[in-house]
């Protein structure tokens, strides 16, 4: 599953994928990557940043950490 199918799934289980389909559709997100739409999606709320951090955090498999964050981690 592709990351970006990932965070949808993580939208859905928010109850927004409603929202997300019409934000999407929005005039001036038709040019952007799918990435970009998501990444500004959860920026379109107050609070939504924090809930997404939570709930993103919570969906990752401890055995597929992205590399980044494995870096992170190693430090702490």
């Amino acid at each position: 599953m592709s990351r970006t199918a990932r965070v949808e799934r993580v939208i859905e289980d928010q109850g927004e994928r409603g929202p997300l389909r019409t934000f999407s559709k929005q005039p001036a997100q038709r040019e952007r990557t799918r990435e970009q739409q998501l990444r500004r999606f959860m920026g379109t709320r107050s609070g939504r940043k924090i809930q997404y951090a939570r709930a993103l955090a919570e969906a990752l498999d401890p055995a597929h950490v992205p590399e980044p964050l494995a870096r992170l981690l190693a430090c702490v």
